[in-house]
This record gives structure tokens, sequence and C-alpha cells, in this order.
């Protein structure tokens, strides 16, 4: 506030929101919620204004694509460093091994645990798609 940069104000303003729209919400206890679910609010706001920033690329609105591209760096600053391909790979790698995968009907289990040890530190679509590929061989 204090920088007048009212563009991350409204970015922190979204994740404020969120997290306190969550710790109200049901099933919460003493208004406190994980770090997971911290995570994954953070992750689904990042996915939200590269989305909205995709559609207003495709409409010709390049001024408000990059403001929401801004939010969502600024929103990412607080998730935890993500993975590279080859880190996700070598973990994808070994739950295959260690499950005894061997086909497409395993990657619901491959999935789950795999997503379980990542724990917000890559983006699911891209473990998705290297389990994909890994199953597929």
């Amino acid at each position: 506030m204090l920088n007048r940069d009212s563009k991350k104000l409204e970015a922190l303003r979204a994740i404020k929101a969120s997290l306190l729209l969550a710790k109200t919400g049901k099933g919460v206890s003493a208004g406190e919620i994980s770090e997971e679910v911290e995570i994954s609010i953070l992750k689904r706001l990042v996915k939200q204004r590269k989305e909205s920033a995709e559609i207003y690329n495709e409409k010709g609105r390049e001024e408000m694509a990059s403001e929401e591209l801004y939010q969502a760096g600024i929103i990412e600053e607080y998730l935890p460093e993500q993975m590279g391909v080859e880190q996700v790979e070598a973990l994808v790698l070994e739950t295959i091994k260690e499950l005894g995968a061997n086909s497409m009907k395993d990657m619901g289990k491959v999935m789950g645990v795999t997503t379980k040890k990542l724990a917000g530190k890559a983006d699911n679509k891209m473990v998705s798609e290297i389990v994909r590929k890994n199953l597929n061989v």
C-alpha cells in the first residue's frame, strides 16, 4: 500500500480473501487450514489468472492479459519453488517402480501417490503428461 502498487495490492487482496473464505468454510475446525490447502488455493488463483489472460489475448485485450499475468506472477511468489521436468520425471519413474504399474489402468494410483509426494511443487497437468508418457511405453 505504501508503494502505491495497486496491481500488486489487488493480487494480495485476492490471496487474503480466498484464504479467509477457506478458513470460514464448512469442515474447518477453529478457523485453521492446512498448508496443503493454502497451496492448493494459491495454485487455483494462479491458474485462474493464466486462463483469464489467455482469454483476454484471444479477444485482443493485451493490456488486461498483461495485468492478469502480472498478478499470477505475484501469487506464484508465495508458492513453493516448482520442480523441473527432469526431477518430476525421476519421481514418477520411481513411483511407477514402487507400485509395479505397467498400464494406463494404474494411472490413478500413480497420480495419487505422486501428487502427494510433490505437494504443490509441480503442476498436476505436467505430472499427468509425464505419467501418461511413461505408462504408455
